[in-house]
């Protein structure tokens, strides 16, 4: 698997829903009402990170967890990141 090109993640950038690009990483931060909503939330990415065998970086606070996602061991983006992002993304809406 490849590193995405600058054009290639920007477009791909686009098509999801509250990801940002930082630097060689796509990050989000999702919202709950209270620490237990985030928890939840983070229980919830084991099996899509495990299926796929890409794990995020969390930070998890008191209602909020930010997520980050880059490949290590390929230096930057690739389409696993993205798919990946896609997958938490849909958790996050329910």
């Amino acid at each position: 698997m490849g590193l995405l090109g600058d054009a290639e993640i920007q477009g791909r950038l686009a098509e999801l829903d509250g990801w940002s690009l930082e630097k060689d990483r796509i990050v989000r931060q999702f919202e709950f009402e209270d620490f237990v909503g985030s928890i939840r939330f983070v229980d919830s990415l084991v099996e899509p990170a495990e299926n796929m065998n890409h794990h995020p970086d969390l930070e998890v606070s008191w209602n909020k967890v930010r997520v980050s996602i880059t490949n290590h061991a390929e230096g930057g983006l690739t389409e696993k990141d993205f798919e990946l992002a896609e997958r938490i993304g849909a958790l996050g809406q329910e």
